[in-house]
């Protein structure tokens, strides 16, 4: 198994793959798809992490 990872890292990772995504040698139409997929995942996870400081 993988180690588990910080998941304020794992945002930071997802906002650099959604920028990575906006600059590949993609159409603009899957370009846009990974951009929205990590972005998603980024907001999601830094959402995780708000609930988790305002219930500590």
């Amino acid at each position: 198994m993988f180690p588990t990872r910080n998941p304020s890292a794992r945002a930071a990772a997802h906002r650099a793959m959604a920028k990575a995504a906006l600059f590949s040698d993609s159409s603009a139409a899957v370009r846009l798809k990974r951009y929205n997929h990590h972005m998603q995942k980024a907001r999601r996870l830094e959402a995780r992490i708000s609930e988790q400081v305002g219930a500590a």
